[in-house]
C-alpha cells in the first residue's frame, strides 16, 4: 500500500481476528468473551474493533464511561455494552435511554437507575462490581451479601452480572489465586447466579485463572500485545504507525543532532528526518532508545525526539532516498512492537498505543486491502456535540466541500435541508417502501370515476394517533402539509359535498393493528382521526402504515396527480384505470438520486418505480394525463 502522507496508522483487522482466534482457543465450551473497546479500543478505533469482535462471537463490549458507550450506540452498535468504570449520578438517565449496562457498587446510584428505568417502563440490566483486592472501585467481599440483598429490592433493576478485576494476573501467581478464591467463594454463596460472571482478562485466561467465569474480558492481548512475556510469536500487532523520510542528510564525525546535544556522531554518516514527534504520540522517552524499521532493517532513533520531528541513523542504508516508507511502531519487526518499545523506558504499551497517531489518519486493512479510513480527529463526527448554529455551519460547509462550490452548497442547504428541517423541535422521519395504488372504476352518471386508493409505507411512529385529511380546495388542503400529524391528504372536487359518502376510509392499520376512526368536519375540510390505545406501545419504532380509501374523481379533469410529501426511500406508484379512460400518459417530476424512475405499461395499468435504495425528495411525483 503506497501512501504519501506525513504519517498514518494502519489497523490490520485480519491480525485482530487471528489474535481473537488464539485467545478463544483457551475458552471452555461454556465460556464467552467480552471485547474491551474503551479508550477508542486502545487507539485502534472502537467502532471497527467492536464490529470485528462481534463477528467473531463477542457476547459483550466493554467501555470506560457513558460517552464511549453512547458514541457506539450512535454508530449503530446494538450489542450489549458494559460500562466498566463507576458512573456519575447525573448519567443515570442517559445510561437507561441508551440501553447501556452500568457497573454498580453504590446504592444511591442504583436507586437513581431504578427510578429512571421505572419512568421508561423497562428493567435495567446492571453488573455488580466486587473489590477482591485491587482496591479501586467495587464492593468489598465482606459487604457484598448485604449489598446484593439491597439491590434485589429494586423492582426495575436486574443483576445480570457480577465481576471483579485481577491486579497482577500476568506475574503474581499467589495474589491472583487469592483474588480468584475470594471471588469464587462469594459466587458459591449466591442462591441465584447471574447470567454473567467475569473476573479474568485475557492474561488471566491463559494463566488458568478463569475457571469461575463464564465470560472473559479480552483487552490488550487481542491487539497483539504480549504482556505475559512468551507469546510474541503467537500474537500479531494490529496497529502499525508509519511515516516517510522527508530528508536524508550527511553528518560529520563529532557533530551533534537535536536539542541539548544528546547525540554525537561517532563517525561520518547519514541520518534522516522523520516528520513525527511527541505531539504525534511518539513518546519523548524513546529518544536515543527506539529503532524504526526501514527497508527491512532496523535503524536507531538519534537525538531528542522533538515536538514535530525525529531523527534516525541511516548509516546502514547508504542508498536510501527521501520519501522512503518506515515503520515506527508495530509492523513485522520485533524491535518495534509496542511492548518492546515501551520497555526501553519503563513505560506502558497501553499508554503508547492510546497516544500514537494523534495527527495521523487511520487506515483499516483486511489482508492488506484498505477497507476504509478514519479522519485525523480520531473520532467519528457526532452531531450532538455541537450547538445548532455551529452544526448548521458545518452542514453548509460540508456540502460546499463535497460539491466543490460554495454557491451550489449553500443553495442545496438553503433549499432542501433548511426547508426539510425548518424547526429544531420537529422530529424528521423518512418513509421507505412507499407504495401507492390508485384504481379508477367506470365513470358514473354524475361524471365521476369511483376511486379506490391503497397506500402503504414504513415509518417511525411519532404519536398514538394521526390524521387523514380531505379538503375541497387547494387552500384548505395546503394547511395540512404544514402539520406533522397528517399522514394522508386528498383533494376532493369542489362539485362534491364533503362527507362519508364522498370520502371514506375503508381500512387503516399500523403495525397490523386496525385503528379506530373519528370523523370531524368543517368548512371545506374533513378530518379523520385514526387512533388505538396499543399505538402508545409502538411509539419511537418503525411500523408499517396501511391506509385504504374510497372516493370519487372528476372525469372532466383529464389529469390525475400523485405527489410525495416526505423524504422517502423507494417509491412505487401504480395507476389502474378502465379502457373507457382512453390513452393515459404519465409525466414524472422527481428530485433526488434518480430523476427518471422506470415506468412500465400494461393494459389498464401504469407502474412507476424507483430503485429500492433510491432517495426521493418532497414534492416529487407523477401526473397522469388522459
Amino acid at each position: 500500500m503506497e501512501l504519501h502522507e506525513r504519517s498514518w496508522v494502519e489497523i490490520d483487522l485480519a491480525a485482530f481476528r487471528e489474535n481473537l482466534s488464539f485467545l478463544k482457543s483457551f475458552l471452555s465450551k461454556d465460556q464467552g468473551f467480552l471485547q474491551v473497546v474503551k479508550a477508542d479500543a486502545y487507539g485502534h478505533g472502537a467502532k471497527e474493533i467492536a464490529n470485528a469482535a462481534l463477528a467473531e462471537g463477542a457476547k459483550y463490549l466493554g467501555v470506560a464511561n457513558l460517552d464511549e458507550g453512547s458514541i457506539l450506540r450512535r454508530q449503530d452498535i446494538k450489542a450489549p455494552i458494559l460500562i466498566l468504570s463507576p458512573s456519575l449520578p447525573q448519567e443515570a438517565q442517559a445510561i437507561v435511554v441508551n440501553g447501556l449496562t452500568p457497573s454498580v457498587s453504590d446504592l444511591q446510584f442504583a436507586r437513581l437507575l431504578d427510578e429512571e428505568a421505572k419512568k421508561l417502563g423497562v428493567v435495567q440490566a446492571i453488573h455488580i462490581k466486587l473489590d477482591t483486592g485491587m482496591h479501586r472501585s467495587g464492593i468489598r467481599l465482606e459487604d457484598a451479601g448485604a449489598f446484593l440483598a439491597e439491590i434485589a429490592r429494586f423492582k426495575h433493576l436486574e443483576i445480570e452480572g457480577i465481576f471483579s478485576h485481577f491486579s497482577a494476573a500476568e506475574d503474581d501467581e499467589n495474589f491472583s489465586h487469592a483474588q480468584e478464591e475470594g471471588f469464587t467463594q462469594l459466587i458459591r454463596s449466591l442462591a441465584i447466579l447471574p447470567k454473567y460472571i467475569h473476573l479474568a482478562n485475557s492474561s488471566a485466561l491463559i494463566k488458568g485463572y478463569a475457571s469461575a467465569c463464564n465470560l472473559v474480558r479480552f483487552g490488550i492481548m487481542s491487539f497483539g500485545i504480549d504482556v505475559i512475556g512468551n507469546l510474541q510469536d503467537k500474537l500479531l500487532p494490529v496497529m502499525s504507525f508509519k511515516s516517510t523520510l522527508t530528508q536524508v542528510k550527511r553528518i560529520k564525525k563529532g557533530e551533534y543532532v537535536g536539542y541539548k546535544l544528546s547525540w554525537q556522531a561517532p563517525q561520518d554518516g547519514l541520518y534522516g528526518i522523520i516528520p513525527v514527534g511527541y505531539a504525534d504520540g511518539y513518546d519523548f522517552m524513546l529518544s536515543n532508545k527506539a529503532v524504526v524499521e526501514i527497508a527491512g532493517k532496523t535503524c536507531p532513533i538519534i537525538g531528542r525526539i522533538s515536538m514535530d520531528m525525529s531523527t534516525v541513523d541511516l548509516s546502514t542504508l547508504p542508498n536510501v532516498l527521501p520519501d522512503e516508507e518506515l515503520c515506527l511502531l508495530g509492523g513485522k519487526c520485533k524491535e518495534t512492537r509496542a511492548e518492546n518499545l515501551s520497555a526501553l523506558y519503563g513505560g506502558s504499551p497501553y499508554e503508547l498505543l492510546c497516544q500514537v497517531g494523534r495527527r495521523a489518519k487511520r487506515y483499516y486493512l483486511m489482508k492488506e486491502q484498505v477497507l476504509h479510513s478514519a479522519p485525523l480527529a480520531r473520532r467519528d463526527f457526532i452531531a450532538s456535540d455541537f450547538a445548532d448554529s455551529k452544526l448548521s455551519r458545518i452542514i453548509s460547509q460540508a456540502l460546499s466541500a463535497r460539491l466543490r462550490s460554495e454557491e451550489i452548497g449553500e443553495m442545496v442547504y438553503r433549499e432542501i435541508l433548511r426547508t426539510l428541517i425548518f424547526n429544531q423541535d420537529r422530529d424528521v422521519h423518512y418513509r421507505r417502501n412507499f407504495r401507492h395504488l390508485v384504481r379508477f372504476g367506470e365513470v358514473n352518471d354524475d361524471g365521476y370515476y369511483p376511486a379506490e386508493t391503497v397506500l402503504s409505507y414504513h415509518k417511525v411512529l411519532d404519536s398514538d394517533y394521526f390524521i387523514v385529511a380531505c379538503a375541497a380546495s387547494d387552500e384548505a388542503l395546503r394547511s395540512y402539509f404544514l402539520r406533522d400529524d397528517v399522514e394522508y391528504r386528498w383533494l376532493l372536487d369542489s362539485g362534491l359535498d364533503l362527507g362519508e359518502d364522498t370520502f371514506e376510509i375503508s381500512s387503516v392499520k399500523v403495525g397490523g393493528i386496525s385503528l379506530h376512526t373519528e370523523i370531524h368536519g368543517g368548512d371545506g375540510f374533513l378530518e379523520i382521526r385514526c387512533h388505538h390505545p396499543e399505538l402508545a406501545k409502538l411509539k419511537g419504532k418503525e411500523q408499517i402504515f396501511e391506509i385504504k380509501t374510497k372516493t370519487f374523481y372528476p372525469a372532466d379533469s383529464h389529469q390525475f396527480s400523485v405527489f410525495i410529501s416526505d423524504l422517502t426511500r423507494s417509491v412505487e406508484i401504480v395507476f389502474e384505470y378502465p379502457q373507457s379512460l382512453g390513452k393515459v400518459e404519465p409525466v414524472s417530476i422527481f428530485s433526488g438520486q434518480e430523476k427518471n424512475p422506470v415506468i412500465s405499461f400494461e393494459d389498464g395499468r401504469i407502474c412507476l418505480k424507483t430503485k429500492d435504495d433510491q432517495w426521493v425528495f418532497p414534492l416529487s411525483g407523477v401526473v397522469f394525463t388522459y
